[in-house]
């Protein structure tokens, strides 16, 4: 029984020895490995043969001890060594070692484990996967790079892949705006010419007056002394004159002086002769003058008087007897005449309304002491709702200025003899651009006159335009012309476009100053003229060149020249700066800010600030103004105050967050006086899109990704855990662990809370295998090994003897 038992408990130190070397063999052989855990092989002895249980102490004895042979060895346990490995640098970042207790979490097969090998790498989806390609697990980002840290799912850096752009929050502005400066009270002026208004009714260039020649006198006719009468006329000289008369009471050039001296003291009618006659003529008209003691033409003249009235239809011998008492009641002849180079234009009226624009001029025609009979003028062409027409006629010293003679009903003919002293004592003169343009005029109603051209401005279509400000072009902004567009639709268009902020602005408690001249701030139409007001200051001056409008209809593509000029220059001291900002997108936006010196005072300075951008997009209409606002400076040239420093630009067609908003930091600017004011943008914190290009992971377990435009964001979170007992994981292979029965649950949490250690990034956890004290538990398990085949071998010895007795 002895022997036998000697053999199986020296077999036990055999299998014990083996194990050992199992142990010390397995970490010897991953003392390269990263992450790997040494083990120790814990032995405990076996069940013991008792042969006495031994007994007390008596009276009479001292008493013995049990007395127990042992039966062998067995291995209580093999324990990992979790003791932390040496940290060593590597040169990829991605590897990571754990400073502490932990292990990452990893995915295989949908089961989760755990190891301390921080050797990473992506795969061809960009997932972060150990060297045995399991995944590494943590919390993932969403579409906006936000942590989600509500489950788990393996972590993904995509390089070249992962694109994100960087919102301008802030843009910080740096330079002196001088205190002394002229003050911005005066802004740009700018004017159209006169433009017209072609809603109404106008006479077309061929409806001009069929003008005959030079009216001629009528023919000389011959008067005699007649027979005596009773009422006969007194003794003396009298003159005559006859005229021709037309349907309309018009009398043409009187004929020249007939002289008849009566000469009988008794009394004599005068007997006319054959009074001309003229059948484009309604009548015939006698004038005479009273008694005249000369024959001579007196200085001045004599008055001619009506002395009788003859129808138009042959010779007729006229007698006057009309005494001097009788003669004065008459009416007296009109012995104007025209001399000079004449040619008229008519317009169409309607009283209370504005009168049509004018005709051409017709055909000039010479007249020397006579008069113009015209004939021909148009009919109404609205049929009834014009009055009549309005006859006007130049100065024979200015042949450019036409003056109105008469109105006339349609159908009617006239016969000009107004001197230019009469139509000058009436002074009204045609408007060659009437009816002028109002605010509510149609754009395609729009006339302008080149000479005595006219054409129309606007056709319905897309509408171009360009202008200037501050010496800088603007981006061109498009108005859709229709046949309801009117010249307020165009003069607010180009306040938007050209980016004048009208009074009192955003801030009502600091409104935007208007002009101090005569002039409102935007858009008005001033006696038919588009008159374009800025806001104050040089660099807020606006310009509309002759390309500044391009108009494209359905046929072709023109300018459109409305004649813009300068009638009032920018007076102040301004000075500005371009930039860009991006928005949520990455969009790149144009943005100029201008500055322009509002007040000043014994204690202070104030700025007022305009921001303009080309890339606002808002709700209705094309406005680029996107912000205003108050700098003010103390008497050492410190800001100490800004009334607003937001601009906001609207983001209406795109899918970037709208309004885009960010903050102007004015605190680097200067009030210090200088040679002249200055603005610049330092800097700002918007980017335009980005690719991922690099990563860093901190001690936190953060993976912040770094972008090419310079952004960074957050790609994830890594996860860790730590167990109660990490010596009672089950070992998977491979670095690997799983739960085990006596680990204990897992404990999750970020590197660095919850007794969780913290990540260092670009090294790994070098193996903590103890190769010189694993050399000496392999000796001593060498040797333990050889004193068990001793044993074996000297209880075999033993028993052959045993055996032999039986020789």
């Amino acid at each position: 029984m002895g022997l036998s038992s000697a053999l199986n408990t020296a077999l036990t130190g055999l299998t014990a020895a083996e194990t050992t070397i199992d142990v010390v063999g397995n970490n010897i052989a991953n003392s390269n490995t990263v992450g790997f855990k040494s083990s120790e092989a814990v032995f405990a002895n076996q069940l013991l043969q008792t042969r006495s249980l031994g007994s007390g102490p008596t009276d009479t004895s001292g008493g013995t001890n049990p007395r127990q042979v042992g039966l062998g060895v067995q291995v209580a346990e093999i324990t990992p060594d979790f003791t932390q490995g040496t940290i060593e640098i590597s040169s990829t970042p991605s590897d990571l070692a754990i400073q502490g207790d932990g292990f990452f979490i990893v995915e295989a097969n949908g089961a989760r484990e755990y190891t301390r090998n921080g050797i990473l790498k992506t795969n061809s989806a960009n997932e972060l996967v150990t060297s045995t390609g399991r995944r590494l697990l943590g919390h993932g980002v969403d579409e906006d790079f936000n942590i989600v840290p509500t489950e788990l799912v393996p972590l993904t850096i995509p390089l070249g892949a992962a694109a994100v752009a960087q919102a301008t929050q802030n843009v910080v502005l740096e330079g002196t705006l001088i205190p002394n400066g002229d003050l911005a009270t005066t802004a740009q002026v700018l004017q159209t010419a006169i433009l017209g208004d072609g809603s109404t009714l106008a006479p077309a260039t061929t409806d001009n007056p069929d003008i005959a020649v030079a009216e001629q006198a009528p023919d000389t006719f011959t008067a005699t002394e007649g027979i005596a009468n009773a009422t006969a006329l007194a003794q003396g000289y009298y003159r005559y004159k006859v005229v021709y008369v037309d349907a309309f009471g018009n009398e043409s050039t009187p004929s020249d002086d007939v002289v008849v001296q009566v000469t009988n003291a008794g009394g004599r009618e005068v007997d006319l002769g054959a009074i001309p006659d003229d059948t484009d003529y309604a009548n015939r008209r006698i004038y005479r003058t009273a008694v005249q003691a000369s024959a001579a033409l007196s200085d001045p003249p004599p008055t001619y008087y009506r002395i009788g009235t003859l129808p138009v239809g042959g010779a007729v011998v006229y007698n006057d007897n009309l005494n001097d008492a009788g003669l004065v009641a008459q009416p007296q002849l009109d012995t104007d005449v025209l001399d000079g180079n004449y040619s008229y234009r008519i317009t169409y009226f309607k009283t209370g309304q504005p009168e049509s624009r004018p005709s051409g001029p017709t055909v000039p025609v010479v007249v020397s002491n006579g008069r113009l009979r015209l004939t021909g003028f148009p009919p109404d062409p609205s049929g009834g709702d014009f009055d009549g027409i309005k006859l006007y006629r130049n100065l024979a010293n200015d042949n450019s200025r036409f003056l109105e003679v008469k109105e006339l009903n349609f159908g009617e003919e006239f016969i000009d003899n107004y001197s230019d002293d009469e139509l000058l004592t009436l002074n009204h003169e045609v408007d060659l651009d009437g009816p002028r343009v109002t605010a509510a005029t149609l754009l395609t109603d729009v006339l302008v006159r080149d000479g005595d051209t006219y054409s129309h401005a606007f056709e319905v279509g897309t509408l171009d335009f360009s202008g200037k400000k501050g010496g800088r072009t603007l981006e061109s902004k498009t108005l859709d012309v229709t046949a309801t567009t009117s010249v307020l639709d165009l003069m607010n268009f180009m306040e938007q476009s050209l980016g004048i902020q009208i009074p009192p602005g955003p801030d009502s408690i600091n409104p935007i100053p208007g002009d101090s001249s005569s002039f409102n701030v935007g858009g008005d139409v001033v006696g038919g003229r588009i008159t374009l007001t800025s806001n104050n200051g040089r660099d807020n001056a606006v310009d509309v060149s002759l390309s500044s409008f391009s108009l494209t209809t359905a046929t072709n593509q023109r300018q459109v020249n409305l004649g813009f000029g300068v009638v009032q220059q920018a007076v102040g001291e301004t000075t500005a700066a371009d930039f860009v900002v991006y928005d949520s997108l990455g969009i790149p936006l144009n943005v100029r800010v201008t500055v322009a010196l509002e007040s000043r005072n014994s204690t202070s300075t104030t700025y007022r600030w305009f921001a303009d951008s080309p890339d606002n997009d808002p709700a209705s209409g094309v406005g680029i103004a996107v912000g205003t606002g108050l700098i003010s400076f103390d008497g050492e040239g410190n800001v100490t105050n800004v009334t607003e420093n937001t601009v906001s630009i609207e983001r209406r067609n795109v899918s970037s967050v709208s309004p885009m908003e960010f903050d102007l930091d004015f605190s680097s600017l200067s009030g210090l006086a200088a040679q002249k004011s200055s603005l610049a943008a330092a800097r700002q914190d918007g980017s335009a899109p980005g690719t991922l290009s690099s990563y860093i992971i901190g001690e936190d377990g953060l993976i912040r990704g770094v972008f090419s435009n310079g952004a960074s964001r957050d790609l994830g979170q890594i996860r860790l855990v730590r167990f109660a007992n990490p010596a009672g994981l089950e070992q998977r292979g491979e670095n690997l662990y799983a739960e085990g029965v006596n680990s204990g649950l897992p404990v999750e949490g970020d590197p660095g809370t919850q007794g969780i250690g913290t990540l260092v990034a670009g090294a790994v956890e070098l193996s903590n295998t103890d190769i010189g004290a694993n050399l000496i538990d392999l000796i001593l398990a060498s040797t333990q090994y050889r004193g068990n085949t001793r044993i074996i071998t000297a209880a075999q010895q033993l028993l052959d003897e045993l055996l032999n007795l039986r020789r």
